[in-house]
Formats: structure tokens, C-alpha cells, sequence
């Protein structure tokens, strides 16, 4: 009796422990089948490049949350990251499946750079999770979808260096919560939309062929890297400008912006103040001390004296404008003790510079004087583009004078 009872005890541990291991393994739930067949069909229009094992991984006999790039909570996928991420490695090739849009859940899609034709599926608007999308460095066609703006969640949106075309639709610019976008190097035209988000810290549009001008209330203040070189734009930036006094990095660059340079920019904690080849015009009067490292106004229309507040920008390029007078004597001084690295002053107007005609300049700073009104004290090296006449013809210094 005692050993039936042995046994019936150690028969009931035994399923006891069954049951406990059975409740343990059912914790990883099976991936739901809508994104099962979704992911299917992902795979279906995408092959790895040469060199690249990626999809080595996708083996739809086992658990799809342990393929490369796939990323789940309980049943459902929430991150797809396709390419292998490490630098240098090849990517994929192929074009986006609309089954995109069934990953109800998903909140993170980037592929990394390779070789994606085709457009961008207007599924990807179905995605309301999605915070977080970037397809970088592709071969994308077609327009920006509209319906991008039914993203009320998307935060960071990277679609840069592919070849789409179009307008950027303004329903980017109601997205309230986006934070990054970054849409250079492509074909955009028409103008810059307006943004409503007040989170939005990062702006790239450069290289595209974008038009028209910018609207005062178009960006918002809390920006910190603007770029909007090699494009079309026109017209004045001041009102813009005077609004973004958080900016760290501003480029525009390669535009025809026109009217004057608020002295209010060049007090922002600027690294880089790029607004070259442009027709900015009129006198530039920083409001106080430049601490901003590099700033280049070179290729534009400005005109007056050159303000002694610039002697603490380390490379300063004013060439090709309409400076008129004497360089002041403190960026003299500041370029012989090696403080500024780079002054470039060719093809203005100046009629003098006090510096000694044996003094020597480092060898770490450049400094370029030719083709102004006087005969440049010190003969140093300028670049190629700066021609190789010295003096500017005395008739053009007479009627600029007049």
C-alpha cells in the first residue's frame, strides 16, 4: 500500500512539473499570423547584395523573432530593421513590399544602404505605431506619399540620398511629435513647408531643387541644425532667422537668398555659419564679439567696412563681396599670432591693411588680399579660383568710389 502510494505522489510531481514547464514555454507567444505572412512577403521581393548574408537568417520554418533585424513584443513585430547595420557591410536589393502595412505594431523601420528602387508604399500610413522610419542611401523613386502625414507618432524621418521627386507634402509639416527630417540629396522641388511640430531640432533639405522663400513662422524656434544649401530658395531670411536663436549649425548656402544678414545670427551658439553664394546684400554688423569658429559669407553682394568683430572667428572667408576701407588692425594682429587660421578677403574693395611687409605669416593660417583697390603689402598664396591679378583695375575702384 505505502509503495502505490509512492507512486501515485511522484506520478503527480511528474505532471505537476510537465504542467509548470508547459505554462514556462507557452511565455514566448507564436508571432501572429498577419505578421507572419507579412514578413513573408517582405522577403519575397528582397534579396541580400553580393557579400551579404542578411536573410541567411529567414528560415520561415522557425520563429521569425529570432530572424536578423526582426524585433518582437509578445506576438507581434515592433522593429524591422533590414541590411546589416555594420559599416562598409552591403545591403539589399529589391523594391518594398506593400505588406509593409500589416506590421500593426511596428515602431521602428530603417534599411540600410543599398539598393531599393521603387516607391515608397502608401501602406507604410497604416503603421499609426510607427516612430521611426529611415530608408537612407537607396535608389527610392517616385513622390513623398501624402498620406506620410496620418503618422501622428513618426519622430525621425530619413529618407535622404535617394532620387525622389515631387513636392514635400505638406502634411509633413502637421506631423506634431517629428523631431528629425532629413530629406537631402534628392530631386524635391517646390517650396519649404511650414511646421507645427515644436520638437522638431533637426532640418536637412540640402541638395534638391527646392523654390520660393521662406515664411517667417515656417520654422519653428526649436531648431538646432538648419540646412538648406544647393536649392533655389530666394528671397529675405531675416524675420526666419531672428526667430531660431537655438540653432548650432546653419547652412544656406548655393541659394539666391537676397536682402540683409541679421546681426542677431552670428550671436547663436553657431559652430558653422555657412551663407555663401548667396545675394545677401548691405553692411553685416554683428551685435557683439563673433565666437562662431568658421563663418563664410564669401559670394554674395555685401557691402560697407569690415567689422572688427570678426577678429575672433578662427576661418573667416569675405571674398568675392563689396568691402570697401582698411582691414582693421585686429584681425592683423589676431592672424600673426595664429588665432585665425584662415582670412580671405580677395576680390572686394579694400583699400588698405596695416601690416608690415616683412611680417611672417604662420604657417598654419592662410591669408588672401589680391584683387582689391591697393597692391596687396605681402605676397602670400591664394587659391586657384581667385585668378592670379593682383590689383583690381583702377576704373572698377573710381566708379565704386563714385
Amino acid at each position: 500500500m505505502a509503495k502505490k502510494l509512492r507512486a501515485l505522489v511522484l506520478c503527480f510531481i511528474l505532471v505537476t512539473l510537465l504542467l509548470i514547464l508547459q505554462c514556462k514555454v507557452g511565455v514566448h507567444a507564436i508571432l501572429h499570423p498577419v505578421d507572419f505572412l507579412a514578413l513573408q512577403s517582405i522577403r519575397k521581393r528582397l534579396d541580400d547584395m553580393p557579400g551579404s548574408n542578411f536573410f541567411a537568417s529567414w528560415d520561415f520554418t522557425s520563429d521569425p523573432c529570432n530572424f536578423a533585424g526582426v524585433y518582437c513584443d509578445s506576438d507581434k513585430v515592433i522593429a524591422l530593421n533590414l541590411g546589416d547595420p555594420r559599416a562598409g557591410s552591403p545591403g539589399v536589393i529589391g523594391r518594398l513590399d506593400p505588406a509593409i502595412g500589416k506590421l500593426s505594431a511596428l515602431a521602428e523601420f530603417s534599411v540600410v544602404p543599398g539598393r531599393i528602387i521603387g516607391s515608397l508604399p502608401h501602406s507604410l500610413s497604416q503603421l499609426t505605431n510607427l516612430r521611426f522610419l529611415a530608408i537612407s542611401r537607396n535608389f527610392l523613386s517616385g513622390e513623398i506619399p501624402t498620406s506620410l502625414g496620418q503618422l501622428h507618432n513618426l519622430r525621425t524621418l530619413d529618407l535622404s540620398y535617394n532620387q525622389l521627386t515631387g513636392v514635400i507634402p505638406t502634411t509633413i509639416g502637421t506631423l506634431p511629435a517629428l523631431s528629425n527630417l532629413i530629406l537631402s540629396h534628392n530631386r524635391l522641388n517646390g517650396s519649404v513647408p511650414s511646421f507645427v511640430s515644436q520638437t522638431l531640432t533637426r532640418l536637412d533639405l540640402k541638395h534638391n531643387d527646392l523654390s520660393g522663400s521662406l515664411e517667417p513662422e515656417s520654422l519653428p524656434p526649436s531648431l538646432h541644425f538648419l540646412s538648406l544649401s544647393w536649392n533655389r530658395l530666394s528671397g529675405p531670411v531675416d524675420r526666419a532667422l531672428n526667430r531660431l536663436d537655438q540653432l548650432n549649425y546653419l547652412d544656406l548656402s548655393l541659394n539666391q537668398f537676397t536682402g540683409c544678414i541679421p546681426g542677431r545670427v552670428f550671436t547663436f551658439p553657431l559652430t558653422n555659419l555657412q551663407l555663401e553664394r548667396n545675394a545677401f546684400l548691405g553692411p553685416v554688423q554683428p551685435a557683439g564679439q563673433v565666437t562662431i569658429p568658421t563663418v563664410d559669407l564669401s559670394y554674395n553682394r555685401l557691402s560697407g567696412q569690415i567689422s572688427p568683430m570678426f577678429s575672433t572667428v578662427q576661418n573667416l572667408y569675405l571674398n568675392n563681396n563689396r568691402f570697401t576701407g582698411r582691414v582693421p588692425g585686429s584681425l592683423v594682429g589676431r592672424l600673426l599670432a595664429a588665432s585665425i587660421q584662415t582670412l580671405y578677403l580677395q576680390h572686394n574693395y579694400l583699400t588698405g591693411i596695416e601690416i608690415d611687409p616683412t611680417a611672417e605669416i604662420p604657417l598654419s593660417s592662410s591669408l588672401c588680399l589680391q584683387y582689391n583697390c591697393m597692391v596687396p603689402p605681402v605676397q602670400t598664396p591664394c587659391p586657384l579660383k581667385a585668378g592670379t591679378q593682383k590689383t583690381r583695375p583702377t576704373a572698377q575702384c573710381d566708379e565704386w568710389r563714385g
